[in-house]
């Protein structure tokens, strides 16, 4: 399943939604009847796709997508996009963006924190002249985000562990591969997963899904593990943390969920579980030696990715605004870096 024959779908319907301002959720605490409150006042670069944190991966997506086809047929014509990005991502837009997150310590904490540091990996990545003016732009907000993460880890007595957007290990894990934090907040960072998690074993899969999960909690923490534990470590871990895989005993987190409604905004929510325990199982199987636990979580990924991507571009804007990100992170192992 290439992502070559999702990229021009996908890069349209990121710029469908990058665009699109109304309707609109805004996680903004309003303080006074004559405050200003209109999206693309507060969010100058990230006002669409209904909310911040599905802007700002919509736009990683779109940056992901003309990287790596942008120079083929897939996406031939590259114009309209760069001129969507060049319009959000300028200097004073991002401004405005780092201002608001630095002066409300809490929103968006962490996932979109994570995806906006993403965001400016992926510019980075992008490269020429384009790349680069993207990635000055967001310096100031990546900046804001590593200040804040410094602040709030220390204080991150405990994780959030559930399957919505505060989950602790996703947006770290994230953050980590990003790579554009300073070294003393990776440091801190990848500290606080250890301990977090080190100790962890016997997770409770059989409480997954909730019912309106998006990330897996068990394979959240167990991707994000995999990230900061050598090889032989990573596999002893996850033998304590999920016995059930070498077992051969049943593991939920393995089966794909059952999603009654996909067009319920809650219910719908499970349509991103599938994408996402796929992207999460297939770089924790890769980390592990060959073997039956490996083929097990291969083909498990397998599944999921299966149930999940013939909804991605399904015309409703409850899951259109945000499951094609899960997608093409699901589809990352079998693209070219």
């Amino acid at each position: 399943m290439p992502l070559t024959a999702y990229a021009a779908p996908f890069a349209r319907l990121a710029l469908a939604n990058i665009t699109r301002e109304y309707p609109n959720f805004p996680a903004h605490l309003t303080t006074s009847p004559d405050e200003p409150t209109r999206p693309s006042t507060l969010h100058p670069a990230f006002y669409g796709a209904y909310d911040w944190h599905s802007s700002v991966h919509m736009h990683w997506l779109l940056v992901r997508l003309l990287r790596r086809h942008g120079s083929t047929p897939a996406l031939a014509d590259t114009a309209p996009y760069v001129e969507a990005l060049d319009r959000h991502l300028t200097p004073g837009n991002l401004a405005v963006e780092a201002a608001y997150l630095l002066d409300r310590p809490s929103f968006e904490r962490p996932y979109g924190w994570a995806w906006l540091v993403a965001l400016a990996a992926e510019c980075r990545a992008y490269g020429g002249a384009a790349g680069a003016r993207w990635t000055e732009a967001l310096t100031p907000a990546v900046a804001a985000v590593d200040r804040l993460l410094a602040d709030w880890l220390p204080k991150a007595t405990y994780p959030v562990r559930h399957g919505n957007h505060p989950n602790s290990a996703f947006a770290l894990g994230l953050l980590l591969d990003a790579g554009e934090l300073s070294t003393a907040t990776d440091r801190a960072v990848r500290e606080r997963l250890l301990t977090w998690f080190d100790g962890d074993h016997d997770a409770p899969a059989h409480w997954e899904p909730s019912g309106q999960d998006f990330l897996s909690p068990a394979l959240s923490e167990a991707d994000a593990m995999r990230r900061v534990l050598t090889g032989e470590e990573f596999a002893r871990w996850l033998d304590r943390f999920l016995p059930a895989l070498r077992s051969g005993a049943p593991c939920p987190p393995l089966e794909v969920p059952v999603v009654s409604d996909p067009a319920d905004p809650q219910i719908g929510h499970l349509l991103g579980l599938t994408l996402s325990r796929s992207a999460a199982l297939r770089p924790i199987a890769g980390a592990l030696p060959d073997g039956p636990v490996r083929t097990r979580l291969a083909e498990a990924a397998e599944a999921h990715l299966a149930a999940g991507l013939p909804a991605v571009d399904s015309g409703d804007f409850t899951t259109d605004h945000w499951l094609a990100t899960f997608a093409v992170l699901a589809l990352d192992p079998y693209a070219q870096h």
